[in-house]
């Protein structure tokens, strides 16, 4: 396993990062078995562990907080606030009420007195980012954050929050969390530009595409009862894998392109794919969600793998740098792209 820096911080963080998306009834109610995946991503030399509030609805930093006992400072623990947590108006975004209760919240869950990095699951546009700064700023003043960051950002986002951190002397970000993988580009545009720019970390999710790029699903063949695209039918989490969705038939043309580019090297396509991430120059980690055990041991298998200018470059000739093949996969639709936000009443 290798360790980088994270940023400008001199936190060193493992170049893999256990995510528990899966934790809980969002893919893994075996509590035992997800307490086993911390207990080998450890033992495998992971030392970043990111979960949300939101995950299973708080279920799984309840999980990782008993997996952590203990041990809690083995690791550098993230979890992420800003997604509903419930029906009540204000349980959700950036706003200093909500994250001044849910940060409480998340120390519970997790069995600790401070979270390492604190992240901004989204964007908020309707909250002030100064205000929101400002709160991260007084949590940290009192222990209970060590760092801060953000997550699926624009990169003028990225770029209002460090001159606003600068203006005002507050807490700025450490990181940014935005979704990557050789079908999802996007951020290598111009976010990946802003990050080096700031001097922040950047932790990568989605490496697999959400499963497509492990070769579980087939073009014109219905998912399997236990697949993501099954489980969360008719919701984002699905749909940006269902394999009888208009953009993912055509993405599965890519797939076969990029699957021969594995079997040529000898890597399976699922390890090309989260060897592609590790390979650019700005990437600190790379966050992978196992649901099972298995899971995570076979993609720790391709830990150490190194693509050639060989074969960045064939897979450079199928997806272009910065091109997106989906618009689901970037992870947020902002408001701004409502048809109401875009046209004169």
């Amino acid at each position: 396993m290798d360790y980088r820096i994270l940023g400008r911080t001199g936190l060193k963080v493992s170049s893999y990062s256990l995510g528990t998306g899966s934790f809980g009834w969002w893919g893994n109610s075996n509590e035992e078995e997800c307490i086993q995946i911390v207990d080998q991503a450890l033992a495998e030399g992971i030392n970043l562990i990111d979960t949300a509030d939101v995950y299973s609805a708080g279920v799984s930093e309840e999980i990782v907080g008993k997996a952590l006992k203990g041990r809690r400072n083995e690791v550098v623990l993230a979890t992420k606030v800003g997604m509903s947590m419930g029906n009540g108006l204000n349980q959700s975004g950036n706003s200093r009420l909500w994250i001044k209760q849910e940060v409480e919240n998340s120390l519970r869950r997790l069995q600790t007195d401070h979270i390492d990095l604190y992240q901004l699951h989204r964007p908020d546009p309707q909250t002030d980012i100064e205000e929101t700064l400002s709160v991260l700023t007084e949590l940290i003043q009192e222990g209970k954050i060590r760092y801060i960051g953000s997550s699926t950002f624009q990169a003028w986002q990225i770029a209002e929050a460090q001159a606003v951190s600068e203006q005002h002397n507050l807490a700025r970000f450490a990181s940014e969390q935005p979704p990557y993988s050789i079908l999802n580009r996007a951020i290598e545009f111009d976010v990946l530009e802003a990050t080096r720019k700031y001097g922040m970390g950047v932790l990568v999710w989605s490496p697999l595409s959400g499963g497509l790029l492990t070769g579980k699903y087939s073009k014109g063949q219905a998912a399997s009862s236990d697949s993501r695209a099954t489980r969360f039918k008719g919701n984002t989490l699905g749909d940006v894998v269902d394999p009888t969705r208009e953009e993912n038939r055509l993405k599965f043309d890519v797939i076969n392109r990029l699957q021969k580019v594995a079997d040529d090297a000898g890597m399976t396509l699922a390890h090309l794919a989260v060897a592609f991430t590790q390979a650019h120059p700005s990437i600190t980690s790379t966050i992978i969600g196992p649901r099972t055990l298995g899971q995570l041991q076979d993609t720790l298998k391709g830990v150490g793998i190194r693509l050639s200018a060989d074969i960045l470059d064939a897979m450079d000739s199928i997806v272009a740098p910065g091109l997106t093949l989906d618009e689901l996969e970037r992870g947020w639709a902002p408001d701004w792209m409502n048809a109401a936000s875009r046209r004169l009443s």
